[in-house]
């Protein structure tokens, strides 16, 4: 049952002692109750996460005045921290081209409730999944690109995300390379999805150049985007067994399943704020 007064405090800083303590103290002094915790002390980088959900066991709880005391706590121990509050569902806008497997998945999510997420719009280089986005009342974005005008179409886009006060960027499968620029104005907050493949295979049909490899394992890996194509921090992976019975289209199929699995997954832990990011890694609290 979902408890309805959960509230999320994520925070990370410098390792030092007492980390954990300020964090549990300070809930207790405020009479709230702890419902799951968990840490992680990064030996090599020296650097502490932790996120903690709890639920006040007062009539009147504030969440301004909490930040507010909180941060003297936190100042200390040069803690950055954030206050999700219940029922919390983070604005997002899609981004992507032709292709409508992973976009009905996450749809589908969206309007069954198992993703927090309020989709404020739905970006796109290409008009065909207009009416997609029109049964399920969410504006359409139709921003045609080509290398000259990449900077313009860019331009428009921002705007897009910049309107709707999105949070998140997911691409679901947008076949565009994104700009220097654009990456780094999206860091820590856009989610891309693309086959894992072993060896990897680069270039157009890469699952045909799997069956012809006799791959046993397809797979995707869902990532925060950054300046290195497809080699971002790395948030969730999945596989799936193949085998010789498994043909290209078949490999196709199972991929793109894992591929929606995996990208599901990850906006789900990004939305919980189970996910840290750390200089080119992340540290990720499963449920």
């Amino acid at each position: 049952m979902q408890d309805n007064n959960r509230w999320v405090l994520t925070a990370q800083c410098p390792s030092r002692l007492g980390t954990v303590d300020v964090v549990t103290r300070f809930l207790k002094e405020q009479r709230c109750y702890i419902t799951e915790q968990q840490s992680f002390d990064d030996r090599l980088s020296g650097h502490f996460f932790i996120r903690t959900e709890f639920r006040p066991e007062v009539e009147e709880f504030a969440g301004e005045a909490f930040q507010a005391g909180f941060a003297e706590r936190a100042t200390e121990f040069e803690m950055t921290f954030e206050l999700t509050p219940p029922g919390h569902r983070l604005p997002v806008v899609i981004m992507v081209s032709k292709a409508d497997h992973w976009l009905n998945d996450l749809l589908y999510r969206y309007r069954t409730g198992q993703l927090p997420i309020d989709i404020r719009a739905i970006v796109s280089n290409h008009p065909d999944l207009g009416p997609l986005a029109e049964w399920h009342g969410i504006p359409y974005h139709h921003f045609p690109v080509t290398p000259e005008t990449k900077p313009e179409q860019e331009a428009q886009v921002r705007e897009v995300v910049d309107a709707t006060g999105a949070e998140l960027v997911i691409l679901a499968r947008y076949m565009q390379v994104l700009s220097s620029e654009m990456c780094t104005r999206l860091s820590g907050r856009a989610i891309n999805i693309h086959h894992s493949l072993l060896p990897g295979f680069k270039g157009a049909r890469p699952y045909h150049q799997a069956y012809e490899k006799g791959v046993k394992l397809v797979g995707a890996t869902a990532h925060y985007i950054n300046d290195d194509l497809d080699e971002g921090p790395i948030i969730t992976q999945g596989v799936e067994p193949v085998s010789h019975t498994d043909y290209p289209e078949d490999l196709v199929a199972k991929g793109r399943d894992v591929e929606c699995l995996t990208l599901a997954r990850a906006v789900a832990l990004h939305v919980e704020r189970r996910v840290f990011l750390h200089a080119s890694r992340t540290v990720v609290f499963d449920r």
